[in-house]
């Protein structure tokens, strides 16, 4: 299929700026209304979070137990968030590649869209969907008998932490799923299932042996789950290696790194799309 002409984009920096924000909000709601006419996805986004909280917070959680004799469920919510939020790149992948191959991104470059504002527009939709699986979240931690020990400033922080995570990932899922097929995009949960495990989750790094618990230390969910369970006032565990130490900095380095990395990507994968 040959290069289809990109429209041309206004001559000043401001206009292309509103032209870019104005079609990412147009393309953001065509994706959510999509997404509120399909009943399995309403319907997934309203069971996962409970079904997980059920599994890990009262069927494993049952055999395990925190360091200085805290309540696991405490320790296991910000880590349930942020998988949650790192699980999402799934749903963005297998979205983008199945719109890749049934047409509609095509039908997208042929149009005078501003091309920045397609993928724009789909991390928009997502964010709005995560923020909403998120709030679902917190209401079933909160009936699980999780909560939250210090200010509200601080629990909005978290919060914000684990979107800027969200938002990263984002386009981590725009890129693979422009370079994948859908099946392809449908299996890569089995190597993104244990990278969300193999973190400070559900244990502490220092449980594991010394090779793995460093990685585990390093992983950039890890940072993210630490620095949650600070600002909620949650149990965790303090290790004695920088990455520990400097959870917060990590928390937000880290998102913004692969934002750095995956953004630029993705808009030029888009661009390249059929040429």
């Amino acid at each position: 299929m040959s290069a289809l002409a990109a429209p041309d984009a206004p001559p000043r920096w401001s206009e292309r700026l509103r032209w870019t924000l104005s079609d990412a909000s147009v393309i953001a709601r065509t994706n959510l209304t999509h997404w509120v006419r399909n009943p399995a996805a309403v319907l997934n986004l309203t069971l996962y979070p409970i079904v997980m909280v059920v599994l890990f917070g009262y069927v494993l959680g049952s055999a395990m137990n925190v360091a200085g004799g805290g309540d696991y469920r405490e320790f296991l919510m910000p880590g349930m968030f942020s998988q949650t939020m790192a699980m999402g790149v799934m749903t963005t992948m297998t979205v983008v590649s199945l719109q890749t191959a049934r047409g509609v991104t095509d039908r997208y470059r042929s149009t005078p869209i501003s091309r920045p504002g397609v993928v724009l527009g789909r991390a928009f939709a997502d964010i709005v969907n995560s923020v909403l699986e998120l709030l679902i979240l917190l209401a079933c931690g909160l009936v699980a008998g999780w909560s939250w020990h210090r200010g509200i400033g601080d629990a909005l922080a978290a919060v914000g932490l684990l979107l800027l995570l969200r938002f990263a990932l984002i386009w981590v899922g725009i890129y693979l799923g422009l370079a994948l097929t859908p099946e392809a995009a449908s299996a890569a949960w089995l190597p993104l299932l244990p990278l969300t495990m193999l973190a400070n989750t559900f244990v502490s790094p220092a449980l594991l042996p010394g090779w793995l618990g460093a990685i585990a230390e390093w992983n950039p969910l890890s940072a993210t789950v630490a620095t949650c369970r600070m600002l909620f006032g949650n149990p965790g565990w303090q290790g004695d290696s920088w990455a520990a130490e400097h959870a917060l900095t990590l928390a937000i380095g880290w998102p913004l790194l692969i934002t750095l990395v995956f953004l630029p990507l993705s808009a030029r994968r888009y661009r390249r799309l059929g040429g």
